[in-house]
């Protein structure tokens, strides 16, 4: 163990010296004795590699649950996407996984073109021309939205969609108690923001989603409109994937694009680190939060690039910066950038549309069931919410012991009863189809269904 400690017995002696200590004892003397440890660590002693090999597969060999087994129709902001191998060997690679912080572009040239590639499929992503290299995720971009938003108009209130995904407010809600931002929630009538019961004066920003959490598909023009007559901008929080197949957020007229990265080559993991996907207009740039990655010629006249605009950073303009981003997820940004690069334009097509048939099978099925109906008649991408007639959560923990995750609790998701869901929502259950999911599971999701609800 002595071979791993950083500082030799003399060195130790003479910082000591130095402090007029006479041990190590003494200097530790101001920590409580019930938390320093003293009588060494309780470890058995070393082993071979083979041995600690066949330790660790004994260990692993206890993970192998019906959680491996399971078919995933949840979601909420979390999917079960096809990660391609070629995603998984490429973003591996050691010159991603390793890579620092890249402001010494001399040394830097391969992350940083990768971050730029990274920005140009975002722009097409959303339709907006000024994304950034990303942010931690996309409740967190929300905040950088609202504060960006607030940069631009000195105002403080936000008025948020209740169809914007609970989580997502949940961080703006908390943001706000130390920005003194005025958050004001509209509630949502059979599915869809009830834009006219607000008062949206003096507003900084309209936020919307699209679709929401509930898997509607709004009509966008409402939140818009309400945006221009109020001189605020419009924050819109998209679905990537539905830009293979639906407007993204620039054609809707959005001022800020924000989104959820993690579909694009991030596994479920637990809940992260995902990658928040962030994006705006030209007038916005230099209130961007974080880093942008730029293109010029070096002093050989070469392609290079490196990051730009630093002036706005937060690093630099210190108290007058609208924002604290100070770092990225530079290699899910990567990851996602290699899987939009492997899709491309008619890939993403194909994977949303693949989606949409799915739920839409799914839905229709599950409608014929004896007390399941649809809690909206709105319009759906590839989630939709239903009321199934018994306790939700009870009936994902009967269906996982099938090897069904059958979607999630919008009460557990929620907290709290949301009013904008009329009845019980107890009783409410959102579930998702992704690509993954084959016409057998989706076939196998009903009869599971059924046998769990009792018929």
């Amino acid at each position: 163990m002595a071979d791993y400690l950083p500082h030799t017995p003399a060195e130790i002696d003479e910082m000591l010296a130095f402090l007029g200590m006479d041990s190590l004892d003494q200097l530790f003397a101001h920590i409580p004795p019930a938390v320093r440890l003293s009588q060494g660590l309780d470890l058995p002693e070393g082993m071979s590699e083979p041995d600690v090999a066949a330790l660790f597969t004994r260990y692993t060999s206890a993970n192998q649950s019906k959680a491996s087994e399971m078919t995933c129709f949840a979601g909420a902001g979390v999917y079960d996407h096809e990660v391609p191998a070629v995603v998984k060997m490429l973003a591996g690679r050691s010159e991603f996984v390793t890579a620092y912080t890249p402001y010494q572009p001399e040394v830097a040239q391969g992350v940083l073109q990768a971050i730029f590639e990274y920005q140009t499929l975002i722009t097409r992503l959303s339709g907006l021309p000024i994304p950034n290299a990303s942010l931690y995720d996309a409740a967190t971009g929300l905040v950088e939205a609202l504060n960006m938003a607030h940069g631009a108009t000195t105002r403080q209130k936000m008025v948020i969609s209740a169809g914007v995904h609970p989580h997502w407010r949940e961080v703006a809600k908390t943001f706000a108690r130390g920005t003194g931002h005025e958050i004001v929630e509209v509630a949502l009538k059979d599915g869809v923001t009830d834009w006219g019961s607000v008062d949206a004066s003096n507003a900084a920003a309209i936020v919307a989603s699209y679709p929401n959490y509930l898997g509607v598909l709004e009509d966008m023009s409402g939140a818009k409109a309400l945006a221009v007559a109020n001189d605020a901008l419009f924050v819109l929080g998209a679905d990537p994937v539905a830009a293979g197949v639906l407007k993204t957020a620039g054609q809707w007229g959005a001022d800020i694009f924000v989104g959820e990265g993690q579909p694009f080559g991030t596994p479920l993991a637990f809940g992260g680190p995902f990658l928040g996907l962030f994006a705006c207009t030209s007038e916005q740039t230099r209130r961007l939060p974080g880093r942008i990655v730029g293109e010029t010629l070096d002093s050989n006249g070469r392609r290079s690039f490196v990051t730009t605009l630093r002036a706005r950073e937060q690093d630099i303009r210190r108290e007058k910066a609208t924002s604290n981003v100070c770092t990225n997820q530079t290699l899910m940004a990567v990851t996602a950038a290699i899987q939009l690069g492997w899709l491309g334009t008619q890939g993403l097509r194909e994977v949303a549309t693949r989606c949409a048939q799915g739920a839409h099978y799914l839905f229709d099925e599950l409608v014929k069931i004896e007390g399941v109906r649809a809690v909206s008649t709105q319009p759906f991408f590839r989630e939709f919410a239903v009321r199934i007639g018994h306790d939700a959560s009870t009936v994902l923990l009967t269906m996982a012991n099938d090897g069904v995750l059958g979607g999630v609790s919008v009460a557990a998701l929620t907290g709290d009863p949301d009013p904008s869901l009329d009845g019980e929502v107890d009783e409410v259950l959102l579930v998702t189809v992704t690509e993954r999911r084959t016409k057998e599971e989706i076939d196998r999701y009903v009869e599971v269904l059924r046998k769990a609800i009792g018929q």
